[in-house]
């Protein structure tokens, strides 16, 4: 199993990311908000474990910018914070579950488990962007003129487009999100990417949907 783990205490998180590697999950340890963010898009992680309070971005922060951006993963908060007020307001924030600290390994381990055995029916769902119907576990883009099967990067890109719509998505983050921050790709193979999709989006629609914008990236406009 593959999980994103944001935890800034070094200690801590050093600690976690060892014991979940005996327990068999596949470990990334980003060690800010913002490292973790940038990690997100990087891999297939089927749980994203996350400190509530971080540098830059905070674990509640985190949650709610990806949902915004119809992030779809499941999502744990690690946190001191106990009150039913915290609790709800992490619940809130897009959280699937919520574990106090201290606690025990094993829990984390059950929960972790419990969140990843929801993962595959939460990815089925469908999800409509106009005229468009985005699938997610087949990795489809269909319209009332077809159905497109897509890459797994296609996948990843139309999926970003189409979740901020009408915003320009600069090619550094388009990039960093698809391919990882450490990822060896150039802006030339991300362009290549986006002509390939054009073309297979042009079977389905004569719209030209995935404008550029000079000097910054892309975006759709629908």
């Amino acid at each position: 199993m593959n999980i994103l783990l944001a935890e800034d205490d070094k200690q801590l998180g050093g600690l976690l990311a060892t014991m979940l590697r005996r327990a068999d999950f596949q470990v990334t340890w980003a060690e800010s908000g913002d490292d973790a963010y940038k990690k997100v898009y990087g891999d297939d992680y089927e749980v994203l474990v996350f400190d509530w309070m971080m540098p830059g971005l905070s674990g509640i922060e985190l949650c709610q910018r990806l949902r915004e951006e119809n992030y779809q993963g499941k999502i744990l908060l690690l946190t001191a914070r106990d009150s039913v007020e915290d609790k709800v307001s992490g619940l809130d924030s897009g959280a699937d579950d919520y574990l106090v600290k201290p606690f025990e390994f094993l829990e984390l381990v059950a929960r972790i488990r419990a969140l990843a055995r929801r993962v595959e029916h939460y990815q089925q769902e469908e999800t409509d962007y106009g005229d468009f119907k985005l699938n997610r576990s087949a990795e489809t883009l269909s319209n009332k003129n077809g159905n497109i099967q897509l890459s797994p990067r296609e996948f990843k890109i139309v999926d970003i487009l189409l979740c901020n719509r009408n915003k320009v998505i600069p090619r550094e983050i388009l990039m960093d999100r698809v391919w990882g921050i450490d990822g060896d790709i150039t802006t030339n193979n991300l362009d290549a990417h986006i002509k390939l999709l054009r073309k297979k989006i042009a079977q389905i629609t004569s719209d030209e949907i995935i404008k550029t914008v000079r000097g910054v990236g892309y975006k759709i406009e629908r």
